[in-house]
């Protein structure tokens, strides 16, 4: 029996350290996902990976070339972050993403289905209110490592995931007391500066530590 675990970075650099801890701690590439802000284009995609854009839920042709392009990551020799492709996301913007999380997304958006992130996540076990932190996360400029393990392995990939993570729930107060009562798909994606401003806010204070 597998569990869904699912931690939020304010960077990407320390997301993809904890894909890459996952992957030498044992975990099958095809059991971990990572979306990631590109508010800030700081992957250009011109590196060589597949890059596929899902512009709106009604673009379905094109999500559904998106879904399989991430989705070719699934059991990867060379590891997830050799997958990593773009997709758009409603509310969330432009993401770089891979593996099964993101290829359910992608699927979702392409399908015209309402909500293609918190769907996803809510699918494979996070709860409703998790998942709009999480995707109000990466819509700040946040990247969202997402692993299915087994369940009696739970805390020793929990304390790998943990290592750079953010509280969600402090977080999730944090949103609240701005106003913010929950992701919006319709919701313009943050800019460039928006999301500099957001890691500049989180990203030094004390709200990076791991969830109690």
């Amino acid at each position: 029996m597998s569990v869904t675990i699912s931690r939020l970075y304010d960077d990407y650099s320390a997301a993809s350290q904890a894909v890459r801890d996952l992957e030498a701690a044992g975990l099958p590439p095809r059991e971990i996902s990572i979306v990631a802000s590109n508010a800030d284009n700081w992957y250009p995609g011109d590196r060589g990976t597949r890059t596929k854009r899902v512009e709106t839920s009604t673009d379905r042709a094109a999500g559904a070339e998106a879904g399989a392009g991430i989705g070719a990551v699934l059991g990867g020799a060379a590891g997830v972050l050799a997958g990593l492709g773009m997709i758009a996301i409603p509310g969330v913007g432009p993401v770089v993403a891979a593996g099964w999380l993101a290829a359910a997304a992608a699927g979702a958006v392409a399908g015209g289905a309402a909500g293609g992130i918190i769907g996803a996540l809510t699918q494979a076990g996070v709860s409703k209110e998790e998942a709009h932190i999480y995707a109000e996360g990466i819509r700040r400029g946040g990247t969202l490592v997402t692993a299915r393990v087994p369940d009696g392995e739970r805390v020793r990939y929990e304390a790998i995931l943990d290592r750079s993570a953010i509280n969600i729930s402090e977080r999730g107060e944090a949103y609240r007391h701005e106003g913010w009562a929950g992701f919006d798909e319709r919701a313009a994606p943050y800019s460039a500066e928006q999301a500099r401003r957001e890691r500049e806010i989180y990203g030094a204070g004390g709200m990076n530590r791991p969830p109690l």
